[in-house]
């Protein structure tokens, strides 16, 4: 008799089988090693990839640490066996996204072509994978629920995929959003400083590069940080503050930029025109501040009317039902 046998216990359980017949032959210890070192396996893999950190390298040599989506972190290692995005047909395709991920701050993490394979794979992996976990959960859901559930798979199937193959352009426009919001936000603070600077006395490069070591490092600092490098190496000021405006695409940030380039150009006071922008800015913001808060009532309408309202009715006149159905009112 083998020694792998189960517990006699298992086999009353099992309706009082015979513990021989549920021993565990040589093809059983095999497929039972092999399932516990692709479980190990797997768990190294997830593990390392969910505590690796990425790092986005700025001019000065300073490392910022960058946030990837779990499915990015699960999928990247893969993407060069995606080689098709790195064929010169799709040179255009690499242009446009490497502008978006540069606007995005993730241009150093990460590259164009895996980007665009990530594309292929979040849907193309992730979605059969999901699908099958969400099979083995509903088949086992007894009752109305289950029957429901498994009912509508098509269509849940159908929305899971196309939820991940949007998921990459949706967090890359996300991202870039929310970048703009900070430099929105910091920008008036700043062009105060700058202000402030050259009205002392300070010129506009020195100004910025005491602005840079004093201040925290946010998207607009690394712009700057950026644009102060490519002067030090001999761009002209015009140039960087350019190509800073059209990596950050950025509405404001652009405004300010041509100001300023046009300034350079005329010979005007740079202090005379950043006090401008700075009180545009500012302007800006409050007109900003003023159209969300005229738009909160009508966003607020929609939670009111399908949630707020129907749970208030609930806790006071749900009593009034109840007390005039034991009545035998209706």
């Amino acid at each position: 008799m083998s020694p792998f046998l189960f517990h006699p216990l298992l086999a009353q359980s099992n309706g009082g089988l015979d513990p021989a017949t549920l021993s565990i032959g040589p093809i059983g210890i095999a497929a039972l090693i092999l399932w516990v070192v692709a479980a190990v396996l797997m768990g190294w893999y997830l593990g390392s990839q969910l505590t690796s950190i990425r790092y986005a390298t700025l001019a000065d040599g300073q490392q910022l640490k960058r946030t990837l989506p779990l499915s990015f972190q699960l999928l990247l290692p893969f993407t060069n066996n995606v080689k098709m995005f790195r064929r010169t047909k799709y040179a255009a395709l690499r242009q446009k996204t490497e502008r978006k991920l540069v606007a995005a701050g993730y241009d150093t993490v990460l590259p164009a072509a895996d980007f665009l394979a990530l594309r292929i794979l979040v849907p193309c992996v992730m979605a059969p994978a999901l699908i099958i976990l969400i099979m083995l959960l509903t088949s086992r859901l007894p009752g109305p629920m289950g029957e429901g559930f498994r009912d509508r798979q098509g269509l849940l199937f159908l929305s899971i995929l196309g939820y991940l193959a949007l998921r990459p352009n949706v967090w890359l426009k996300r991202t870039i959003k929310s970048r703009h919001r900070e430099i929105e936000r910091g920008l008036p603070f700043v062009l105060d400083l700058l202000t402030l600077s050259v009205e002392a006395g300070l010129d506009f490069m020195t100004s910025i590069r005491r602005l840079i070591e004093r201040r925290k490092v946010d998207a607009l600092s690394e712009e700057f940080i950026r644009a102060v490098r490519e002067m030090q190496v001999g761009r002209t000021r015009r140039d960087a503050l350019r190509d800073m405006a059209e990596r950050a695409q950025q509405p404001d940030l652009s405004s300010v930029v041509s100001a300023l380039v046009q300034a350079d150009e005329l010979g005007v006071g740079i202090g005379t025109i950043l006090r401008i922008q700075a009180e545009q800015m500012r302007t800006r913001r409050f007109q900003r501040a003023e159209k969300m808060a005229n738009e909160a009532p009508v966003k607020l309408l929609f939670p009111l009317v399908c949630f707020i309202f129907p749970s208030v009715f609930l806790v006071l006149l749900g009593p009034i039902f109840l007390h005039m159905l034991k009545q035998g009112v209706f």
